[in-house]
């Protein structure tokens, strides 16, 4: 039988490569490991990749297996969910991989400035309704210009039309420089990479539906201004597994 809620937040209160600091836990002081990440935890100096609404962890996990020279951090709130990939990197001794459970509002408390060179978003929420809660908007990428270096990848991979539209033309309005985009992943040979054929459990869920994967990577400067996109955009024709209800409404910006 598996565990439930409490025996897992009781698991994770043990584990090492687990810091849970949800709203309020820095209200009167610091991260201790804010800019010292890779001195205090890590102990090596390799670059670090954040995955963002990481969920179960599942492709925080598969990265640091496939790239043990860099360090991979998964960040979400739902700490029932974190605990699946901070058990199977406890089990596997994987000593690049670490998993903050907070509001992803306040992720820039935790990084200072260049101390982070990645950033991915896999299967976030598209946030139809709401501009300033996708983790693709202007608002989430003045936060990650805070700690991401000059020039910092961006990858998405996402189910969603609709936020792959959007992100599509936040990053053409705002001139940001575009490595990879394509709108069916698994049939772009170009892309064809053993990062980006890590599947987790509801991407297959999509992908047996036979909805199409996407995917984009682009790079995030510091300079400049950003602007959302003025722009309609037809709602996705679905509900995403544990996703809202869609609205009544076609489109959206």
């Amino acid at each position: 039988m598996s565990k439930g809620k409490l025996a897992k937040f009781a698991d994770m209160a043990t584990y090492d490569n687990v810091f849970q600091y949800p709203y309020g836990a820095l209200e009167h002081a610091a991260f201790p490991l804010q800019g010292k990440w890779n001195e205090d935890y890590f102990h090596n100096n390799n670059p670090i990749v954040l995955e963002l609404g990481c969920g179960k962890g599942e492709y925080t996990v598969g990265l640091a297996k496939l790239i043990p020279d860099m360090n991979f951090i998964g960040v979400d709130i739902k700490g029932a969910r974190m605990w699946t990939g901070a058990t199977q990197a406890q089990k596997e001794g994987l000593k690049n991989v670490a998993f903050l459970r907070t509001n992803i509002e306040i992720i820039d408390r935790f990084f200072a400035p260049d101390e982070v060179h990645e950033i991915w978003l896999t299967f976030c929420d598209p946030q139809m309704k709401n501009p300033r809660k996708r983790l693709t908007s202007t608002y989430f990428m003045e936060r990650y210009r805070r700690f991401l270096v000059d020039g910092g990848t961006i990858h998405l991979k996402t189910d969603s039309n609709f936020l792959f539209t959007y992100t599509r033309l936040m990053v053409e309005h705002n001139h940001l420089p575009v490595l990879v985009k394509t709108e069916d992943l698994y049939h772009s040979v170009e892309c064809r990479t053993e990062l980006l054929s890590i599947k987790t459990y509801y991407e297959q869920m999509w992908i047996e539906r036979g909805i199409s994967i996407k995917y984009m990577k682009f790079l995030l400067p510091h300079d400049g201004t950003l602007e959302e996109p003025d722009a309609e955009i037809p709602l996705d024709d679905y509900r995403s597994y544990h996703r809202d209800k869609r609205s009544s409404l076609e489109v959206s910006k």
